[in-house]
This record gives structure tokens, C-alpha cells and sequence, in this order.
């Protein structure tokens, strides 16, 4: 008789809900959080937490056969030998101090846009990291207070050095143009002076010779 077995049929035949089931199992394994349907979700939660209990028993025990044993139960359930391994090799250890409750299910707003099904994602339960305790930072501000008071006076400094600097290059500058425009105004007047001599001296030649003509 099969009275209260009616629950999870998913509209499928026993095949194809087995395989399905597996399916998504495996992809659970895998990636540690899928997104399906609410119904599909339901029906997984339990048949994934018999396998994490599988795997829990086999970390347990020390007996090799027993191990192997746990391991081929898995494998002919998940028919998956990869999923199997990344389950019973680094998942477990995440649910060793657990006694249930490895899944948990949220059910999303938005239905699919097809046939309006309800969505769900169904993800592992994770342990919660302890938060680390805050140390008191006293000392820090003291010395940055100090640093701050510090800085503004070394810029000053700095600055009033910078400014005489360039007071003195642009007083050297100017000397330099006045030197150069002296300089200037000296070889104009000689070249001057030059040129009034030899015409000067043109012309008492010219006046020279007119005269032996005559």
C-alpha cells in the first residue's frame, strides 16, 4: 500500500524523476547553490541530505570496506563518480558538526516567465565566520595628531625657501639683461665712431686728389 507516499511526483515517471533528481543533485555539488523550480527544490532537500549523511558516516568510520561501502551507496545514487568524490573528499568536512538541516531553500519573487512555476535557489549551509575582535587604536591618532601639527611648518619652511630662491635667480637675470644691453649700446657707439673716421678720412682724400689736378 502506498498511503502518504504521494509527495515530490513532479508530474514524471520514476525514471525520469530519479534522473532528474540526480541531476540536480550533482549540480548542487558542484557549483553549491542552483536556482529551479519550488516544487524540484522540495523534492531535492531530503534525497541530498541522505547523501551528505552517507558521506558524514563514511568520514567517521576508520574501516576501509566500510568507506567503499558508503562511497558505491553514493555513487549508485548520485550516478556521478566526480560528484561523488568532491563530496566525500573536501564538502564533508563543512557538515561533520552539523546534525541536519545541510540545505536551505529561498523562494524568489519573480515566477518563470513561461508557465508561471515558482522559483527557488536551494543552496548548502555554511558556517558562519567568527568575527574578529576589534583592537583599540589609541596610540595611532596621538601620533597622527602630532604629524598633522608637524607638517604645516616644514611646508613653510619649504615654501619661504623656494620663494628666495627665485627672488635671488630673477635678480640675477636682470643683471644679466642690463650687462648684455650695456654691452649693446658700447659696440653700437664704437661702430659709430668707426664709420664718422673713415668717412671723414674718404673725404680729405677726395680733396687731395682735386687739388693735384688742378
Amino acid at each position: 500500500m502506498r498511503h502518504r507516499k504521494h509527495n515530490h511526483q513532479l508530474g514524471v515517471k520514476t525514471a525520469h524523476r530519479s534522473s532528474l533528481i540526480a541531476n540536480l543533485s550533482c549540480s548542487l555539488i558542484e557549483n553549491g547553490r542552483i536556482k529551479t523550480t519550488l516544487a524540484k527544490a522540495r523534492a531535492l532537500r531530503p534525497f541530498i541530505e541522505k547523501v551528505i549523511t552517507l558521506a558524514k558516516n563514511a568520514h567517521a568510520t576508520d574501516d576501509a570496506a566500510q568507506k567503499v561501502h558508503y562511497r558505491r551507496l553514493a555513487i549508485a545514487r548520485l550516478r556521478s563518480k566526480s560528484a561523488v568524490k568532491k563530496l566525500f573528499d573536501e564538502l564533508v568536512d563543512q557538515f561533520v558538526s552539523r546534525n541536519g538541516g545541510y540545505t536551505r531553500i529561498y523562494k524568489l519573487a519573480l515566477p518563470r516567465l513561461g508557465d508561471a512555476a515558482d522559483m527557488a535557489l536551494i543552496e548548502f549551509v555554511e558556517e558562519a565566520p567568527k568575527k574578529k575582535a576589534k583592537k583599540k587604536k589609541v596610540a595611532s591618532k596621538k601620533v597622527k595628531s602630532s604629524t598633522k601639527s608637524a607638517e604645516p611648518v616644514a611646508a613653510d619652511s619649504s615654501d619661504s625657501k623656494h620663494d628666495t630662491v627665485v627672488e635671488v635667480e630673477k635678480t640675477e637675470a636682470s643683471k644679466d639683461t642690463d650687462g648684455s644691453t650695456e654691452a649693446a649700446k658700447t659696440s653700437k657707439g664704437s661702430k659709430e665712431v668707426k664709420s664718422k673716421e673713415s668717412s671723414d678720412t674718404e673725404d680729405s682724400n677726395v680733396a687731395e686728389k682735386k687739388e693735384e689736378d688742378k
